[in-house]
């Protein structure tokens, strides 16, 4: 469920689609959203993956730095 949302970017409901249960989908979605938050708080980090972690995981805090 997690590289579903978070790597692949797929909505709830193509992951229910995959065969997940859908009450089970809806929690795990919801706990990484409530703590993206917490993310945002924190300084940004070196990138380690091809991916930004997140909700806004098209927009990168640091997309362009030092070009």
């Amino acid at each position: 469920i997690l590289q579903a949302y978070v790597e692949d970017d797929r909505s709830p409901a193509e992951i229910e689609a995959m065969g997940f249960d859908p009450d089970l989908v809806r929690r795990i979605i919801r706990m990484v959203d409530r703590t993206e938050y917490k993310r945002r708080q924190a300084p940004p980090g070196i990138k380690i993956t091809p991916r930004a972690f997140g909700r806004d995981r098209r927009l990168p805090i640091t997309n362009g730095y030092g070009k």
